[in-house]
Parts: C-alpha cells; structure tokens; sequence
C-alpha cells in the first residue's frame, strides 16, 4: 500500500448485536479506518452471520468505508447486492470461486476493489495468474467461521510471500490480515508488510474498544539494530 500507514478494520462480527448503532458509532469516532463486515452462509463455513438488510444497517450509520468479506459459496450471485448495500470494497474467496478472474472482473465493473481472501492451508501461488487484477488480498490468521481463534503464525511467512510475489507486478496492493490479530502481534505482522489489520474480539472484548483501536494505529514495526 502507498500510504505506508497501517489501517484498522474492526470486525463486526464481534460487535455487540443488542446495541450495534453503539458500536457503529464507536468506530466512527474512534482511529479506525474501515469496518470490517463478515457474511457467512453455513455451507462455505460452519456458521450464519448476518446477511443484507444488516448490512444496509451498517449503511445508514457508518461513516467509514465498508470492507465486505464474502464467506460464502457461489460469491458471484450477490457481488452487485453487495455493491447496493453499500460495499467499498469486496473480498471473496479463492476456494469458494470457480472462475475465479471472471468474479475479480466483476467486482471492479461493479465499482468496487476486488480482493480475495485465502484460508490458512491456500498458499499464495495460487494468486500468482491474477496478482495484476487485485487490489487487496485478505490472509487469514484463523480458520473462518468463527471469531476468538488464536493465530497461526505460519500467517508471517505468507505475507512475506505475497509481498515478494508483487514486486514490480502490483506494487499498490493491499495486504489484509484478519483473525487473532491484536497488539500482541500487530507490530510483528506490520513489520511482514501487512496494511490492513482486522481485529474483532481484541476491540470490542476491551474495557476501552477506542482506546485500544487507538493502541493499534499507533503501533509501529519494530527496529532491528544492526
């Protein structure tokens, strides 16, 4: 990413669903820079999340970009719902896309940053035919479904690769890490090369959900003396 600046995409999936106009708020007052949306179907992963009409509920109250991850099977059918409930940006999966150039294609026809997202066990040179085409690719720390998972630390290795895997054929994409991500590893995962950093469970389980955004965007890599 260009900037050289970290984000932060909360995850709503570990929002509070009793008081979700709260925590929207919350975000849009806090240093975060995106929410971060999970919509699951019960086939691609073993759990239901929220479907459309949340999503346009976010819509209303949000004042920051929404990030949209697509956890379900056959993403194409609901790629320009997305784009109407108001999805900046749109992350499908490698494993859930048949004709996986063909999806990318029609997310940016929509309008919208195309992004895939890879499980743990997906290498990286999957991307390697259609790394000039994306915009973001979202490595999962976690296998998905659920939030409260610990983090896979074969994760740092992975961005490594993809930023390798970039060099002087997309300079510009965003690398986005979501699961187990907190103040623990931020730094260590900023320092990989790591933009985006997704964190649900280490917010919104905090005494003080902005403050600890706050303790995220100010993380820095840390310095190696030589």
């Amino acid at each position: 990413m260009s900037t050289g600046k970290h984000l932060i995409a909360p995850s709503i999936l570990a929002a509070d669903f009793a008081n979700l106009q709260r925590d929207i708020e919350m975000i849009n007052e806090s240093e975060a820079d995106w929410f971060h949306i999970d919509i699951m179907d019960g086939v691609f992963v073993p759990n239901i999340s929220f479907g459309f009409p949340v999503l346009e509920a976010i819509q209303k109250h949000a004042k920051k970009p929404l990030d949209v991850h697509l956890m379900i099977e056959n993403p194409d059918r609901y790629l320009k719902q997305c784009k109407d409930s108001g999805a900046e940006v749109i992350s499908v999966h490698y494993e859930a896309c048949v004709h996986l150039h063909r999806t990318i294609s029609a997310i940016k026809d929509l309008g919208c940053k195309a992004s895939v997202a890879l499980n743990p066990h997906t290498p990286t040179s999957v991307l390697n035919e259609v790394i000039e085409d994306l915009d973001m690719v979202l490595i999962m720390s976690v296998n998905p479904g659920f939030g409260g998972q610990s983090f896979i630390p074969r994760t740092y290795a992975k961005i490594q690769e993809l930023r390798n895997m970039t060099l002087n054929r997309n300079d510009s994409l965003v690398i986005q890490v979501d699961g187990g991500v907190g103040v623990n590893n931020a730094s260590e995962l900023i320092q990989e090369g790591a933009d985006v950093l997704v964190a649900g469970n280490a917010i919104f389980s905090a005494e003080d959900p902005a403050a600890l955004i706050h303790d995220l965007k100010k993380i820095n890599p840390p310095v190696h003396l030589i």
